[in-house]
């Protein structure tokens, strides 16, 4: 009798495993003679990525047909029972799952990004993204949920945690309030088009792109290949910049601080001809421009625009690089300088005290400015300079105190000349 009841069972499973994987390399096999023309890479990633689950669901399925015919009986059968419905539910959540994956991948390849203008294909690639985790939660959830009603206790148990849902809602929820507060937010994030994937944004003065938006967090990849992992309520409360909300195309600027004698028209002829001769300039619009002066400098901005935030980051290091090396070779005296001014003799001799050397002047030997000649600058051929003019001026007033000093030794002398006579007289 004994030797009967695990003859049965051992052919029960044999036929069950073996009927299992016929119908597994059967499906495939059929999967593979379709994998032809249009749905061939569909199908070809079906297969790929769902005959584990596919294989492990029929067997489950096939051992669970196969007990009422294994001459099993009491409360082995029970247990053998539960453990296969058990099986048959997570194999069968993770088969949906996995087709889910699937089907993901084929939007995916279907809405490319690879292209200049791809603003709608990232917002329809962020919401299948979100949409398919938040229905692999919903998922797993209720395989859970499935697992916990096989359970006669806790089936029991759960209709004591109804007879109480005040208490246990309140705990609930302000246990899940963060956790829900994020899943919220990212979906807000998916459907209100304020973020998508690969948008160029600006956070916490870190400039990036998004490179993933979760359920509950969204990962920027910084420029120097950092990650920052923000939740997705930081989206949705604080503010942040978008570069690509509507379009990709940005302005870049450069500013250069020059000489007052710099020639602008010059200039903007040099910075047009950098420009044009870009090819990341996109020939949009570009405009050089005055827009300040500090007391030694005039500050000049040059603005282009450009296809992408990474080609406006490079056209302006080009910019800057062309105009500077322009300066540096043809025009190095429109680069910031600092000019001083001497005071000439003629200031000397007015701030000198009364019978004092005009060099012993107390009180400003020598002043400092600063600014373009011209403008408060010395003039290099006025009688304050170093020129002509200069030294003229010097050799007169030489001329002037020793004739002064020739009279007072002569008045000296004839002073002398009378002392004896008139001791004598």
């Amino acid at each position: 009798m004994w030797d009967e009841q695990v003859g049965r069972l051992v052919l029960a499973v044999i036929a069950s495993v073996g009927g299992a994987l016929a119908v597994a390399w059967l499906s495939g096999r059929v999967i593979r003679l379709a994998a032809r023309g249009r749905y061939a890479a569909f199908l070809t990633t079906l297969h790929r990525e769902c005959h584990r689950p596919w294989r492990a669901t029929l067997l489950v399925g096939g051992l669970l047909t196969a007990v009422p015919f294994s001459g099993v009986t009491g409360d082995l059968r029970g247990d053998v029972l539960h453990i296969l419905l058990l099986g048959l539910i997570y194999a069968g959540a993770w088969l949906v799952i996995r087709i889910l994956f699937v089907f993901e991948d084929t939007a995916f390849r279907r809405l490319p990004v690879d292209m200049a203008d791809n603003r709608r294909r990232r917002r329809a690639r962020t919401q299948i993204g979100l949409l398919r985790r938040l229905t692999a939660v919903i998922i797993g959830v209720v395989a859970l949920a499935a697992t916990l009603m096989t359970f006669s206790q806790l089936r029991a148990l759960g209709a004591s945690l109804l007879a109480s849902a005040g208490v246990a809602g309140v705990v609930a929820g302000l246990a899940a309030q963060s956790v829900l507060g994020h899943v919220f937010a990212g979906l807000q994030l998916a459907f209100s088009d304020e973020l998508r994937l690969d948008d160029v944004v600006v956070v916490d003065q870190e400039w990036g792109r998004i490179e993933e938006i979760r359920l509950t967090y969204v990962v920027v990849r910084v420029w120097d290949q950092r990650r920052l992992i923000l939740p997705t309520s930081y989206f949705t409360t604080t503010p942040f910049q978008n570069w690509t909300r509507n379009e990709a195309q940005v302005l870049g600027s450069v500013i250069l601080h020059l000489d007052f004698t710099a020639d602008i028209d010059v200039l903007r002829a040099e910075a047009h001809r950098i420009v044009d001769a870009s090819a990341l300039w996109d020939r949009r619009e570009w405009v050089m421009q005055v827009v300040d002066a500090t007391e030694t400098t005039i500050c000049v901005r040059v603005i282009a625009s450009a296809a992408d935030a990474p080609s406006s980051w490079d056209l302006r290091c080009e910019l800057r690089e062309g105009l500077f090396g322009f300066l540096r070779r043809h025009h190095p005296d429109w680069l910031p300088r600092a000019r001083s001014e001497l005071a000439g003799p003629s200031e000397a001799a007015e701030l000198a005290p009364p019978g004092g050397h005009p060099t012993a002047a107390v009180g400003r030997p020598a002043t400092a400015r600063l600014g373009r000649p011209g403008a408060g600058g010395p003039d290099p051929g006025s009688s304050r300079g170093t020129g002509p003019r200069g030294r003229a001026a010097r050799t007169a007033g030489g001329r002037q105190q020793f004739g002064s000093a020739e009279a007072r030794r002569q008045q000296a002398i004839g002073s002398a000349a009378d002392r004896p006579s008139a001791a004598g007289g």
